[in-house]
This record gives structure tokens, sequence and C-alpha cells, in this order.
């Protein structure tokens, strides 16, 4: 399974992506930032960071999109932006048919690191150690895409395997 993982913001989107399997190593395919400028206008950063998903999603044709929760925060500008790149990444898969799970950032430090209360240097850890990588992934919102892209090929594909379970569990129970 190939996820491309996005932590969603407005001046840096970090951009993931990760193939494996349940059970199986892990490989990092490629990661980098959309990076947009604090003075353009909003709906121009958000065009910028469409256009950019758009490359990454037809280099990597990807099975599914995986993006971090936007969660409250007390900075209500930094939420918005977070919140409106979050929704162009969203649609953006729509369009292609792609599916696309939202995971909190407790999800991803826990299933990454182990803690849900791990620090962003653990997390960068650990996904230099899972990926096999010589180095941390730079900056800070790159190591965060892939540790979603991660989350969601161990956790994404458990759920959809109970879920298909389930489905095939009361199909049969239908007369």
């Amino acid at each position: 399974m190939r996820v491309l993982g996005i932590d969603p913001g407005l001046t840096r989107c970090g951009i993931g992506v990760v193939d494996g399997t349940i059970g199986r190593p892990l490989s990092m395919v490629e990661f980098g930032v959309a990076r947009t400028p604090a003075d353009a206008h909003v709906s121009a950063r958000l065009l910028a960071i469409e256009a950019e998903l758009e490359a990454w999603l037809d280099r990597h044709s990807p099975d599914a999109v995986a993006v971090e929760r936007v969660f409250s925060q007390h900075n209500v500008r930094t939420v918005m932006g977070t919140a409106q790149a979050s929704g162009v990444v969203m649609a953006a898969a729509a369009r292609r048919g792609l599916p696309v799970a939202l995971h909190t950032p407790s999800e991803v430090k826990a299933a990454v690191t182990g803690s849900g209360r791990a620090d962003k240097a653990q997390v960068a850890a650990m996904v230099t150690r899972l990926l096999r990588l010589g180095a941390p992934p730079k900056p800070a919102d790159a190591a965060d895409a892939l540790a979603l892209a991660i989350c969601h090929v161990w956790r994404g594909q458990a759920a959809s395997r109970l879920e298909a379970a389930v489905l095939a569990q009361s199909t049969r129970r239908t007369p």
C-alpha cells in the first residue's frame, strides 16, 4: 500500500510518501514541504498548495491519503490556515477517488513511538529508524507527514480489514 501523508499548514505543508503493509518493513518513497509566502493572499497560497499536491499525486499514485486532523489551538489564525490547507488536500484526493483518513496527532505519535505524548524529536527519531534513513527527515513538517503515512499503513489497513470482516459477516447472515 502506498500512502501519501500530509501535515497540513498554510506556510509549510509537510508531504511524505511511504510504501508498506502490516508486518513488513516500510520504505520511504519521497518527502518534502510545500511552502507558501506569508505575505501572499490566502487564496494564492491555497492554490499553490493544491498545485504542489497535484504534482505529488501524479508522481506517486498513492492508494490512500492520510491527513493530520486539525485540532483546536490557542492561535485561531493558525488553526484557520491549517484547516484551509487540510480542506484543499481532502478535496484534491476526493477528486481522484482516493480514500482520505484523518489521524489525530496523539494517534500518530502512539502508532510511531508507542506514546501519544511523544515530542517531535522522538517522532523524527522513530520515523528515521522505521524507514531505515541515514538521518532524520528535515524539516519537522516532512517527518510528521511521513509519520502520518506510517500510522495509516499500520492502522488504516487494520481498520479496513476489520470493516471488511464485519461486512462479510453481516452479509452472510442476511437472508
